[in-house]
């Protein structure tokens, strides 16, 4: 995908940063997070605020942009239904979309995934029979002192944990586990 413009039938040239930030393409993208295959019908069910018209239309724009790819069709009472899966490097920001976002576009990206974070929160804790040591819930926030080589090592050090559980896919034992990770500069007083 070019991460700069993607043309787009549904409204122009969208460029990545306005096709990925959108409130609504976000949480659609987070639905997907996981390696997870869903139908319109089955992400209509998750994001039940959307209105079915709106989910429909970003769904096109993000299969459009290559940011969903349609896996399976299947005619169901007289339509097309297909199920979608996320093609994770599309649906990422480039480091040159990265730095040209303006300080307002980084507020609303990072307000977008808190967002998201809470949502999938209160799902969680919606559910009966909820047990938060058991069901590995946790949150903490830390502060380290680090130079710039030292941001650099502990960011390859985290994906070199990470990326052999990204490899998982679900089977029986296994839940989806939702990680967020932020790291915001401090600013020296």
């Amino acid at each position: 995908m070019d991460h700069h413009r993607v043309a787009c039938r549904y409204g122009g040239g969208v460029g990545t940063v306005e096709l990925l930030l959108h409130p609504v393409r976000l949480r659609i993208v987070q639905a997907f997070l996981g390696d997870r295959a869903l139908t319109t019908a089955a992400l209509r069910a998750e994001l039940d605020a959307v209105p079915t018209a709106s989910l429909y239309r970003h769904v096109a724009i993000l299969v459009e942009a290559g940011v969903l790819d349609v896996t399976n069709e299947r005619k169901a009472r007289g339509a097309v239904e297909r199920t979608y899966v996320l093609r994770l490097d599309a649906a990422q920001l480039s480091a040159e979309d990265i730095v040209a976002m303006q300080p307002r576009d980084h507020h609303e990206a990072i307000v977008g995934v808190i967002a998201g974070l809470l949502r999938e929160a209160d799902r969680y804790l919606a559910t009966e029979g909820i047990d938060p040591l058991r069901d590995g819930l946790g949150y903490r926030m830390l502060a380290l002192w680090l130079d710039e080589a030292e941001v650099q090592d502990l960011a390859v050090a985290m994906a070199e944990v990470l990326q052999p559980r990204l490899a998982n896919g679900p089977r029986p034992g296994r839940h989806r586990r939702l990680l967020w990770s932020f790291s915001v500069p401090g600013v020296d007083p």
